[in-house]
C-alpha cells in the first residue's frame, strides 16, 4: 500500500494566462488526506471551491474549462499534470482570477515549485483503480479514442496525426510516472498558424508571446498576418526557422508535440480524482476525448466503489476468536455482537458474526419475521471498530468504550437469520487520544446492507 502525499508548504508563482492576459498568482498549499486536488478563487467573495472534477468541464475549445455554481477555472490542465507527474494526492490551489498562468506553455516550472515546497506522506493509504477490463471512449466526430487496458503499473502512449506536411504523425510514450519530469514535463504547448490567426482576430490569446506556445507554420504568411504576429508578440521580426516553426524557439524533441499531447492527457484524466493502475493509449488525443473518458471513467470507478463488496476467506484461521475478543471488549453475550476478527492494521479491522434464529432480539423483533435491529447492526459495528482502537493501549481489558457520534447511517438490506455479517471500519482521522473516527460498513449475501460514520472513545475504568 502506498501512503497519500501532499506537499510540506506552501509555494506561489506568478504568470499570466494564455486566453485572458490577465496577471494570476497562483499559490500551491498542503491538504489533509482525502482532499484530492481543489481550486480556491480567493479573489471573489466567500473564497469558493471547485474541485478538480471531470464533471465539472463545461468546455474545451481552447483548453480544459471548469465551472462549479458559476465560478470559472480556466486551462488547468498543465497544472494538474504537474501534480499528477510529482505523484502528489492532494493539494489546494489558491488564484487570484479564473486562468492559471501559462508559464512557458510546459508543466515545467510548476514541477520546480512542488519540488522546492517538499513532498511528504500523510497518514492514510492512496486509493488506486485497478484496471480489470479494457475501457475505451471514441469520439466519432474526429476519430480520437482513448483506451485504458490492465496492466501492473501506470502508463500512457499518445499517437498523434496532425494531417500536415509540417507536422505529421508522431508518437510518445511515458512507461512510469517517474520518468514524468524528464520527459514530459517541458513539452510546451503548440498551435497551428491557421488557428493563431482565428484566435488573434477574436482576441482569445492575449497572454501568447514566442515564449509560451511553437508556433507550427502550415501555411504561407501574408503580410497583414506577419504584421498582426508581431504586433502581438511585441516582436519587430518574426521568421520562420527552416523546421516549420517560428523563430526564438528551439524544439526539445523532434516529437515534443506529440510529448505536450501526452502531457495533456495526464493532466486531464486527473479529474477523474482517483489515480489508475493500467495502461493508457490515447490515439488522437485532445481536450474534448480526454475529458469525456475521465467522466466514464469517475462514473464507472464510483458506481463501482458503491457497489464494492470485500471478500475474505472464512475458513481460515481468524486473528481472534471469540475468546480473545471477549479478553480485548468489556461487552457479553447477549450484547456481545461479534464472533472473530478476521485481519487488523493501523488504520483498518474486519470482523464478523453469524447471525442464528438464536438471537434474544428475534423473539420481539419480529414475532414470524425476525429482521436483526439496525441499531444492533451498527453497534456491531461499533464494536468491531472498538477492538481497533484498544489495541493501541497495552492493557484494553481496564478501558470501556463510548459513543460520541454517529453521522450518516444508512440500511440498505435486512440480514435475516443465517446470514453472515462482515464488519470493515476504515479510519477517516489517526487515532488520537482514545478518539476513534471510522467509516464502517457491514456486508452479508455478497451486498453492503448497512453503513455509518462513527466515533467512539475509549475511557479507563472508574
Amino acid at each position: 500500500m502506498v501512503k497519500q502525499k501532499t506537499i510540506k508548504t506552501e509555494i506561489s508563482l506568478t504568470g499570466v494566462g494564455l486566453h485572458t492576459g490577465k496577471e494570476v498568482k497562483m499559490t500551491f498549499k498542503p491538504a489533509p488526506v482525502n482532499n484530492g486536488f481543489t481550486f480556491v478563487r480567493v479573489d471573489l467573495e466567500g473564497h469558493p471551491v471547485i474541485e478538480a472534477d471531470a464533471n465539472y468541464v463545461v468546455n474545451t475549445q481552447r483548453g480544459t474549462n471548469l465551472e462549479k455554481l458559476g465560478v470559472k477555472i480556466q486551462t488547468p490542465e498543465h497544472v494538474l499534470a504537474a501534480l499528477m507527474g510529482s505523484d502528489l494526492d492532494n493539494i489546494i490551489i489558491e488564484l487570484d482570477a479564473s486562468e492559471l498562468p501559462i508559464m512557458d506553455g510546459s508543466s515545467k516550472f510548476f514541477m520546480e515549485a512542488i519540488e522546492e515546497a517538499g513532498i511528504q506522506e500523510q497518514e492514510l493509504n492512496r486509493n488506486i483503480y485497478v484496471v480489470k477490463e479494457v475501457i475505451s471512449f471514441i469520439d466519432e466526430a474526429s476519430g480520437s479514442e482513448i483506451m485504458v487496458m490492465p496492466s501492473d503499473h501506470y502508463s500512457v502512449t499518445t499517437m498523434v496525426d496532425f494531417g500536415t506536411k509540417i507536422l505529421g504523425t508522431q508518437n510518445a510514450t511515458l512507461k512510469t510516472i517517474n520518468d514524468f519530469k524528464t520527459e514530459i514535463s517541458n513539452a510546451r504547448t503548440f498551435s497551428f498558424l491557421h488557428e493563431l490567426e482565428a484566435l488573434l482576430e477574436n482576441g482569445l490569446i492575449k497572454g501568447g508571446d514566442l515564449n509560451n506556445a511553437i508556433v507550427y507554420v502550415d501555411k504561407d504568411i501574408s503580410e497583414s498576418t506577419m504584421e498582426s504576429l508581431k504586433k502581438a508578440f511585441g516582436k519587430d521580426e518574426i521568421t520562420v526557422k527552416p523546421n516549420g516553426i517560428l523563430d526564438n524557439l528551439t524544439l526539445h524533441y523532434p516529437n515534443e508535440a506529440a510529448r505536450h499531447k501526452l502531457l495533456d492527457v495526464i493532466g486531464d484524466l486527473a479529474l477523474i480524482g482517483t489515480k489508475i493502475q493500467g495502461k493508457i493509449i490515447a490515439n488522437k488525443p485532445g481536450h474534448y476525448v480526454n475529458t469525456q473518458f475521465a467522466k466514464k471513467m469517475s462514473k464507472i470507478i464510483k458506481n463501482e466503489q458503491r457497489n464494492y463488496v470485500p471478500t475474505y476467506d472464512l475458513n481460515q484461521e481468524p486473528l481472534m476468536d471469540i475468546h480473545k475478543i471477549m479478553a480485548m471488549l468489556p461487552h457479553r453475550p447477549p450484547f456481545l455482537l461479534i464472533d472473530r476478527i478476521i485481519e487488523m492494521s493501523d488504520s483498518h479491522v474486519v470482523g464478523m458474526k453469524n447471525v442464528t434464529m438464536n438471537e434474544s432480539f428475534f423473539i420481539g423483533h419480529f414475532p414470524n419475521a425476525p429482521v436483526m435491529p439496525g441499531v444492533l447492526i451498527v453497534e456491531a459495528m461499533a464494536q468491531t471498530g472498538g477492538i481497533l482502537v484498544l489495541s493501541t493501549v497495552p492493557d484494553p481489558e481496564n478501558y470501556l468504550t463510548f459513543f460520541m457520534k454517529i453521522d450518516n447511517v444508512k440500511f440498505k438490506q435486512k440480514v435475516l437469520p443465517g446470514d453472515t455479517l462482515i464488519f470493515k471500519c476504515d479510519l477517516i482521522t489517526p487515532i488520537r487520544r482514545g478518539i476513534c473516527h471510522m467509516q464502517a460498513n457491514a456486508y452479508a449475501n455478497g451486498r453492503l446492507v448497512a453503513q455509518a460514520e462513527l466515533m467512539a472513545q475509549i475511557a479507563r475504568k472508574q
